[in-house]
């Protein structure tokens, strides 16, 4: 027998270390994740500030269901799309406003194509 060692694919020697993940050979992962959550962040910031803007333009009855939708606007992807009828009536109610309304209505547009 030999002492000689045949050695044919890659060898990794790992001592230690945090979030090893092996070898890349070519192949490349993109998790934009992170970057989707920071769009959908802003994209739910922007839809409520501009709620809040249109408000003294509404009825009070549009004002209080604007008020009670505030909540569950959330940056949270399965939330928002389980709170659809929400977002229909906040884009229902924007849309009566006629112009006043139509950047709440452009801005459920964007949150909306987030969503998927």
């Amino acid at each position: 027998m030999s002492d000689t060692s045949n050695n044919f694919g890659s060898i990794v020697n790992m001592n230690g270390g945090r979030g090893n993940t092996g070898i890349n050979h070519g192949t490349v992962v993109h998790n934009d994740s992170t970057a989707q959550d920071t769009e959908l962040q802003a994209a739910v910031t922007d839809l409520v500030r501009l709620l809040n803007d249109l408000r003294p333009e509404l009825t009070p009855d549009q004002a209080q269901t604007v008020e009670n939708a505030l909540p569950a606007l959330t940056p949270d992807r399965a939330a928002l799309r389980e709170r659809g009828m929400i977002l229909a009536s906040v884009s229902q109610i924007a849309a009566t406003v006629g112009e006043m309304g139509r950047p709440v209505v452009e801005a459920l547009g964007r949150l909306l194509a987030l969503l998927g």
